[in-house]
């Protein structure tokens, strides 16, 4: 049966033959998007894998909505990540920093060796972006013809957190409202009945530090919250969960848009004149 335009599956490699992979590296702009998620824990309502589902059903739907002739296509979901600040909790599953490192760039140096030009990290755990942008720079570095771009799945488009009302935008770190919704909105069948309200009341950091942001801390999910939730889920309803798919698809097809359309990494470093 032929692939309609809505269906992903031409976009996955791992649908490909090696003669079919090979063609599609050779293509000018090639482009292979790789989701991130984890296995954690997600309070007492939310599936351990839902960082990897919010990655990888998004994905899917960004790809979806691309013209088909661009040469653009995905990897498998990396469904275990790095979770360290969840260990407390049970059902958590953590790789260590190191194995992540070496994960990327073993990847990253057999993509390029095939012919891939670019190769994007689309991360859904929050607690991993900086190991990812470690990685990247590593990867990068080893193999200059590859461009390499990690990115967090909710701080790419535009408009996605002003869908949240204060305190849940800035507080709601983990399991709260953002999550819950779009989870009823993806899986429902996957949320539970509970809606925890737990880490907002909790010792603040010192004045002039952050949880997240400019002066983060590197908090342990037991420093703020008993449940496992960081923020508040009452509030969350399949609407705001539309609402919040609807802006990441849009917004993340814009920028692999203007990445697929551009010419990144540049071909000719730039070098200083003798």
């Amino acid at each position: 049966m032929a692939a309609s335009p809505a269906d992903p599956a031409p976009r996955r490699l791992e649908h490909l033959s090696w003669p079919q992979l090979q063609a599609a590296a050779q293509r000018p702009g090639s482009t292979v998007v790789w989701p991130f998620g984890a296995f954690e824990q997600h309070g007492p309502h939310l599936p351990l894998g839902t960082d990897g589902l919010f990655a990888d059903r998004l994905l899917d739907a960004v790809l979806a909505d691309l013209p088909a002739e661009l040469p653009i296509w995905r990897l498998p979901l990396q469904s275990l990540g790095f979770s360290p600040e969840h260990g407390a909790f049970a059902g958590t599953l953590s790789l260590p920093a190191e194995a992540v490192l070496q994960l990327v760039e073993t990847v990253g140096r057999q993509l390029a060796s095939a012919g891939f030009e670019r190769l994007v990290l689309f991360n859904g755990h929050g607690g991993q972006i900086a190991l990812l942008q470690v990685a990247a720079r590593q990867l990068r570095a080893a193999v200059p013809q590859l461009g390499v771009l990690p990115c967090f799945l909710w701080s790419g488009p535009a408009g996605v957190m002003e869908l949240l009302p204060e305190p849940e935008r800035s507080q709601g770190l983990h399991a709260g409202l953002a999550e819950t919704s779009l989870m009823l909105q993806l899986a429902p069948e996957l949320v539970g009945e509970a809606r925890p309200v737990d880490g907002l009341a909790s010792a603040a950091p010192p004045a002039g530090w952050s949880l997240e942001g400019a002066v983060p801390n590197a908090w342990l999910t037991t420093d703020l919250s008993a449940s496992g939730v960081v923020g508040d889920a009452r509030g969350a309803n399949g609407e705001l969960g539309a609402a919040l798919q609807g802006r990441l698809v849009e917004g993340w097809r814009q920028l692999l848009l203007e990445l697929l359309h551009s010419a990144w990494p540049p071909r000719q470093g730039w070098k200083p004149q003798p």
